[in-house]
Order: C-alpha cells, then structure tokens, then sequence
C-alpha cells in the first residue's frame, strides 16, 4: 500500500470530494486568511464526522477520525488543525449525557444534518488552566445565563455556528457550583470577533478573538455536567474522555503535515532508496502507536490509563517528527527550499504539535504522582 493511501482511502469514504477539491488548491491558497478549505470541510459533510448515523453523521470511529485528520493534515494543516478543533467540541458534547433523544443528541444530529461547525471556547491554550476550566464568567438570570469574556485564539471563529463554552454555574440544589457547557450561536447579540492571528503560519484556521459581552444563552442551551472542576483536581470521566480525544486528533494532523514532506521525499526518485525507507518506517512507526491509542479508545477504555498512555505516545511523536522533518527537508535539498515556499512552510508548522496543551513540562509532577499510584492531573 502506498504512502497515505490508507488514511485518503478513509477520507474519500467518509468525506467524499474534499481530498481532490483540497489537491486541486495550491497550498499557499490553503493556508491563508479567508481559505477555502473550511467551506469544502463543510460541504464534504465534515463536521458530522464523529456523529453516529442514526444521528444522521458519518459515524466515524477514533482510528478513522486519526486517518482523516492526517489525510487532510498533509493537503492543509491549517484545515487539520482548526478542524481539530470543531471534532473535540463534538466529542465532549457527545460525552455529556450519551446521545440517546435528550437535548445532546438532538443538537449533536442537528449539527450533522446542517453541517454546523462548532468552535471551541474550552480554556486550551492558557498556560496554567486545565483544558476544560472556564476562561468565561457566567451570572444566572431568570433568562438563562449572561456571559462574559474572550477567548483567543479561538480557531474557525469567522465560520463557525456555534461557540462553546466552560462556565461555572450554581447547582440547581444549592450546594456549591458546578461546570456547564453553555452553547452560545454566532449571531448571539454580544458576540464579536476581532483579529489576534499575526503570524503566517496556520493562517487558515481562523483562529481570531472571540469577544463576548453580556450574551443571554438560554437554558436550553445550557449543558450541566453535574461535577464542579478546578486546575489540580482529579479529572472526571468528561475531561478525561475530551483529552484523549484532543490528543488523538491533534496527534494525527500533525503526523499529516510531516506526512507531506515525507511524500514530497518519497516520490523523489534522485534520492537513495535507503533513506527513503528509513523516513518512511520511522513515520509509519509513529503512526501506529498513534492508531494504538485511538484504538483503544474504540474499545471504549477512556480512564486515566489510557490518557496516560496517550500523552506519552504524544510526546513520542513530537519527539519523532523532530527527528523526520529535518531530515525529509535536508534529503529534498536546498533547491527544492529555495524555489518555493512549501517546504519551509510544512516544516516549520509540523513542529507545533509541541505547542497543544498540555505540554511536556508542565506534566512532569502529575506523571511522577501517577506512577505512585496518584490521580493524574493536568493543568
């Protein structure tokens, strides 16, 4: 099987028409402010991609969804990565409370069947939180809830639908606060986004400010999760579950970025055919202990231990994609750098797996006191 064959066969089951309308784009089209790509994502049925079919989705499981973030990440890793984004939303509201008749499932299916894309308001991003604390403040009124403050960066914030956000509510018996997912629409009166992203790297993933000031959700629009949540406290399942599916997603965008250098090496006839089967079994190699962890998250093991395992498989692949990506652009060689903006592009955003909470230093502590048989935390 060729290289990536696998994981574009997936895309084109699943997603049919994105892989040939995103090739048919120059990359550099891709990438900047205003791409096309989130459109084709949405009129390609993407973000029902994790949406079981009788909810009217695609009914993608974690190891097709890990294949489809890294066909899509080797076309446009900006696309991958804003993508990410919507698919963790999706996969946290999902874990609220099943997808049975209840208010989740029925915004779970209406997102599928109108191809709404969801934005992610979660706090990842802001060294010192936990992924799901809230980065909002939110004041009950007879109405629903008044909610305020910014998110940034808040990727597919010009195309999204819906905003989703962490806030802390009083529970409904009195005793203390608990977190709630409030889902806030686009064109909520309150609502505004402002430009943050100043870099041309991941340009296309929209990720802009998010400003909300005084914005009414109604309660029907408000999803209790039951457990009140702080940095430093025990993951519950809900958190636990929306990391590893953070980390698997991400993880597979990522590799599909590095994946497009490793082709571009692999296709390249003038190099010796020993350092191309050297790239190509250390990126694969990655790959499968990346599609380890999302199948164990098919077999529905979602607990601490599979975090765990999950964030070291993570850190294992930034640690390989360092070794791969340098070493794909310096068998393309010089040339191939200096006549187009390609090459220097993809290798500088494959490295920003690293960036994605949490990151590595922070987790040192909360892993030591796992393997001591402690609670593992994450902030």
């Amino acid at each position: 099987m060729r290289f990536l064959e696998c994981e574009r066969t997936t895309l084109a089951k699943l997603l049919p028409g994105l892989d040939p309308a995103l090739r048919e784009i120059p990359l550099t089209e891709l990438e900047r402010p205003g791409s096309p790509g989130i459109r084709l994502f949405r009129d390609s049925g993407g973000p029902g991609l994790l949406v079981p079919e009788s909810h009217q989705g695609r009914g993608a499981t974690a190891l097709d969804a890990l294949r489809v973030q890294r066909a899509i990440g080797s076309r446009s890793p900006s696309l991958a990565v804003a993508t990410t984004m919507h698919h963790f939303s999706m996969a946290t509201l999902a874990g609220l409370g099943g997808l049975g008749d209840g208010p989740q499932g029925m915004l779970v299916e209406g997102v599928a069947a109108g191809n709404r894309i969801i934005a992610s308001g979660f706090a990842e991003g802001r060294s010192g939180t936990g992924i799901l604390d809230p980065s909002m403040t939110a004041e009950v009124t007879g109405d629903g809830i008044r909610i305020n403050g910014v998110k940034r960066p808040c990727s597919l914030a010009r195309s999204m639908d819906v905003l989703t956000a962490s806030v802390l509510v009083p529970r409904e018996d009195g005793q203390g606060d608990e977190l709630a997912v409030a889902l806030v629409p686009a064109d909520s009166e309150g609502l505004s986004v402002s430009g943050f992203w100043s870099s041309t790297f991941l340009a296309g993933a929209e990720s802009e400010q998010v400003t909300l000031t005084d914005v009414l959700v109604p309660p029907d629009l408000v999803l209790r999760t039951g457990t009140a949540t702080a940095s430093g406290d025990r993951l519950d399942e809900l958190q636990t579950a929306g990391l590893l599916w953070f980390q698997v997603l991400m993880t597979g965008s990522y590799l599909g970025v590095a994946g497009a250098l490793v082709e571009r090496v692999l296709l390249n006839d003038r190099i010796p055919e020993h350092e191309r089967v050297r790239l190509y079994a250390e990126t694969e190699a990655a790959t499968a202990a990346a599609e380890g962890i999302a199948r164990r998250v098919d077999s529905g093991d979602l607990g601490e231990s599979a975090l765990a395992q999950a964030l070291c498989t993570r850190y294992g692949v930034q640690d390989a994609l360092g070794r791969i990506v340098p070493r794909a652009v310096e068998l393309l060689g010089g040339l191939n750098f200096m006549t187009s903006d390609e090459v220097g592009y993809l290798a500088a955003t494959a490295n920003g797996l690293s960036l994605h909470p949490p990151s590595r230093t922070r987790m040192t502590g909360p892993f030591a006191a796992y393997l001591a048989d402690g609670p593992l935390t994450i902030a």
